[in-house]
C-alpha cells in the first residue's frame, strides 16, 4: 500500500487567491492579445490601415477549364460549365492561364510594395477552382475570426484549409457556423465597430444570418440582414466601404432599404458609373487609398477627383471571369482598430 506524503498537500484557498483567476484584462484589450495570441487579430471596419491579408493561389484545376473545347459552353448562360457543377468560367473566352497568374502575382506583389503583410493558404486542390477567393470562407472582426459555410458545392471543403492558415497564424477562432447555415465572407460588411451587414442570398441564408448574429452579438456588434436581390450572391458586388462617412456603392443591385440605412448611418454614397459593375470590388488599403480594377477609369477618375480617394490601378480584369474580383482574393487578417 502507498503511504501519504505529509509534505505534499493539496493547494489550499490562500494559494489559489494568489495564483489567480485574472477575468482582467479582457479578451480584447491590445495588451492581452499581444501576450497571449501575439498580435492585435482581425479587423473593425473595412478601410482602416491595412496590415495582414491572407491570399491563395488560383488552383490547378483552371488548367482543366482552359483546356476544354466549344463543347462545355453553355451560351444559355455565356460561360463554360462543368456538366457535374464543379467549376464555371464566365464568358466565351477560355482562360488565358499566363496572363491571370500574371495579373495574381501583380496584385501580391502590389500589397507587398505597400507593406501589407500576406499570409499565402496551401495551394487548394485541382478541383476547388474557385479557392483563390479567400474572402468567403471566413469572416474577421476584431480579436480574431469566425469560420463560414460555404454554399456550393464546389467550394465546400475551403473551409478546413482556411482555418488551419489562420489558426497556425495566431489568430483566435471566435465561432463556426455549422448545422445548415450558409454564410460567406463576401457577404458580410463592417461598417461600424460595433455595426455590420449581411446580406442573405442565394449563397447566404437565413439560420446562417441567425449563427453568424448570435456569435458577433457576444463580441458587441450587431449585425442588420440585407435581403440581396435575385441571384446576386453578395453584398460586396453592391458595397465598397471607402471610409467612415464614404461608400462607393451600385444601386442597380444594392436594396433601396439598404442604401438608406446607409444614408441614416451619415455614410455618403458614391455611384459606380454605368457598365463599370464590378468597381465596387476593390481592396481597401486605408482611408480613401484603395486598389481598384483598373479597367473601369471612370469610377477611378471620379473618386479621385471628387472624393479625394487616392487610386492605384490593378490589372485583374482575367479573375473577373472566374467569378471575382480584387476584394474576392483577399482577406484582412490585420487592419489597424
Amino acid at each position: 500500500m502507498g503511504h501519504e506524503d505529509p509534505t505534499v498537500r493539496m493547494p489550499d484557498a490562500k494559494f489559489h487567491h494568489i495564483l489567480g483567476p485574472e477575468p482582467a484584462p479582457a479578451f480584447l484589450e491590445e495588451s492581452e492579445l499581444q501576450s497571449v495570441w501575439g498580435a492585435k487579430w482581425g479587423a473593425a471596419d473595412e478601410f482602416s490601415r491595412l496590415r495582414t491579408v491572407m491570399v491563395r493561389r488560383p488552383s490547378k484545376g483552371l488548367e482543366e477549364v482552359a483546356q476544354l473545347g466549344e463543347s462545355a459552353y453553355r451560351p444559355d448562360l455565356n460561360c463554360y460549365l462543368d456538366p457535374n457543377h464543379h467549376w464555371y468560367w464566365g464568358g466565351h473566352e477560355l482562360p488565358d492561364l499566363e496572363l491571370l497568374h500574371s495579373q495574381w502575382d501583380n496584385f501580391i506583389a502590389a500589397m507587398k510594395r505597400e507593406g501589407v503583410e500576406v499570409v499565402e493558404v496551401p495551394e487548394a486542390e485541382a478541383r476547388f477552382t474557385k479557392s483563390v477567393f479567400t474572402r468567403d470562407p471566413l469572416f474577421t472582426i476584431p480579436g480574431g475570426a469566425i469560420i463560414g459555410r460555404m454554399a456550393a458545392r464546389m467550394r465546400r471543403g475551403e473551409e478546413q484549409a482556411i482555418t488551419q492558415t489562420v489558426a497556425a497564424q495566431g489568430l483566435p477562432i471566435l465561432g463556426t457556423i455549422t448545422g445548415t447555415g450558409l454564410a460567406e465572407g463576401g457577404s458580410f460588411a463592417k461598417v461600424r465597430r460595433d455595426l455590420a451587414f449581411f446580406g442573405t442570398s442565394v449563397r447566404c441564408n437565413a439560420e446562417g444570418y441567425r449563427q453568424l448574429a448570435d456569435i458577433l452579438e457576444e463580441q458587441g456588434i450587431r449585425l442588420e440582414r440585407v435581403s440581396m436581390p435575385g441571384y446576386q450572391i453578395h453584398i460586396d458586388l453592391c458595397l465598397a466601404m471607402l471610409d467612415d462617412d464614404l461608400a462607393l456603392v451600385n444601386s442597380r443591385i444594392a436594396p433601396y432599404d439598404f442604401l438608406n440605412r446607409l444614408w441614416e448611418l451619415g455614410i455618403e454614397t458614391v455611384e459606380v458609373e454605368p457598365d463599370e459593375d464590378w468597381a465596387c470590388n476593390l481592396l481597401s488599403l486605408d482611408r480613401r487609398k484603395i486598389f481598384f480594377p483598373a479597367h473601369l477609369v471612370k469610377t477611378a477618375e471620379k473618386l479621385n477627383s471628387k472624393y479625394n480617394v487616392d487610386i492605384i490601378p490593378i490589372e485583374y480584369r482575367e479573375m473577373n471571369k472566374n467569378g471575382g474580383g480584387l476584394h474576392c482574393s483577399t482577406m484582412e487578417l490585420r487592419r489597424d482598430w
